[in-house]
């Protein structure tokens, strides 16, 4: 059971509004089909949002803790995070990935809390019938505070806790967790240790860069890799490239 996530600065152009970086998502999508061909089954594939949802969110003031009651704002974001979907979904069923998506402005939402609440009994039933669920970075209904963006972040936290993951895979823009002398860290298992190098992203973020990824995977039990999308390969065939978190 594998809960991979395709970062938004990987498969877009992150610093141009609505961009898709095609090369990359092409690259991404025969990786995911050869493991498909290879006999991977339960795989579900997370995307941020990149130069699609976070452009949008930024725009009108929204991230994960400050939210809006414009609908107008709120489908901006959405329908922008769709549209970048659509692309990855087409890239996996042209090369007959089954993927369908699962859209998480239909189906979590925040409590007062800021807690999410994700159900995932949808993504289980696709995988036991032989479907690839893609979700998507989103906004969300968050009661207190209208629409809220939920990160791909934290849906990948969600989901590996649910269905009980295996293996967590982030495919980023680097080869992995880098250190001060830009040499990938190949294991982290204290937060604390490596947080002097974590800095956020240069790009358009509103959902905390690598300091809350690694924060997040530290969290769960199952094994997570941080590595780039030239391994990305090499971890749906089992390997541990890139930085080990656990």
């Amino acid at each position: 059971m594998i809960v991979l996530k395709l970062g938004g600065s990987v498969i877009t152009e992150k610093d141009r509004p609505e961009t898709l970086d095609g090369d990359a998502l092409e690259r991404a999508a025969d990786a995911i089909a050869a493991a498909a061909d290879a006999g991977l089954e339960d795989l579900v594939v997370v995307h941020g949002g990149g130069s699609f949802g976070h452009h949008n969110a930024s725009e009108h003031g929204v991230s994960t803790t400050e939210g809006t009651r414009d609908a107008s704002a709120a489908l901006d974001i959405h329908g922008a995070m769709t549209t970048l979907n659509r692309f990855v979904l087409r890239r996996l069923l042209e090369r007959d990935v089954e993927a369908v998506p699962v859209h998480p402005l239909s189906a979590a939402h925040r409590d007062r809390g800021g807690r999410l609440e994700l159900p995932t009994g949808q993504v289980d039933t696709m995988l036991a019938e032989g479907f690839v669920p893609v979700l998507h970075g989103d906004v969300i209904a968050h009661a207190g505070a209208g629409a809220t963006v939920v990160s791909g972040d934290e849906l990948v936290a969600a989901l590996a806790r649910d269905l009980e993951a295996d293996r967590i895979g982030l495919c980023s823009t680097v080869s992995g967790v880098l250190d001060a002398d830009d040499a990938v860290i190949d294991r982290i298992d204290d937060f604390d240790a490596v947080a002097p190098v974590l800095g956020a992203s240069e790009a358009t973020d509103v959902t905390g860069g690598m300091a809350g990824k690694v924060r997040a995977l530290l969290d769960l039990e199952a094994e997570a890799s941080i590595f780039g999308l030239e391994a990305l390969e090499a971890f749906l065939d089992g390997e541990n490239p890139g930085t080990t978190i656990d």
